[in-house]
Formats: C-alpha cells, sequence, structure tokens
C-alpha cells in the first residue's frame, strides 16, 4: 500500500452575510368613499325683511363680522379660530 499524501486542510469558511430579511406583503387597504364636502349657502346666513338685513347666527367674537359660529347640539363654535362657547341646557 502506497501511502497518499493528506489533502490539505480546508481554508476557515469565510463568515457569511446572513440572508436580507424577506418583506412580508401587506394585504392592501380599501379606501372608504369620502363625502362630498358641502359649501353652506351664503343666502342662509341672512334674512332680509324689506331694506334691512339681519344675520340669522352669532358672529365671533374673535374674529369679527363675516365669522359666523357654527351651530351643534350644545355649542356654538368659529371654523375660524376655534373659539367655542357652550350653552346652557
Amino acid at each position: 500500500m502506497s501511502k497518499q499524501p493528506s489533502p490539505p486542510p480546508a481554508p476557515p469558511a469565510a463568515p457569511t452575510q446572513p440572508a436580507p430579511p424577506v418583506e412580508e406583503k401587506k394585504p392592501e387597504k380599501k379606501e372608504k368613499p369620502k363625502a362630498p364636502k358641502r359649501r353652506i349657502q351664503v343666502h342662509k346666513l341672512y334674512k332680509i325683511d324689506g331694506e334691512t338685513l339681519g344675520r340669522l347666527r352669532k358672529e365671533c367674537p374673535r374674529c369679527g363680522k363675516g365669522y359666523f359660529m357654527a351651530q351643534h347640539g350644545d355649542r356654538l363654535a368659529c371654523g375660524h379660530c376655534g373659539y367655542t362657547t357652550y350653552l346652557k341646557s
């Protein structure tokens, strides 16, 4: 039997990079249909009696003339500056 030289030892394995994480696909979100914005009709803010003009809604004390307060169930609120007045029940 003849002796054959043993093969050289294998070089140390290079550090392997971890596989990139697999991105999970998220289910697509369904968009809810939005109601169209409704602008208030200006003629509904005033009342005309003969030659006098009367305002039907209270005006904002901070913003002044032309800024009407929105009427909610228990409060009046200004959409421009956020001023709120609570109504007594």
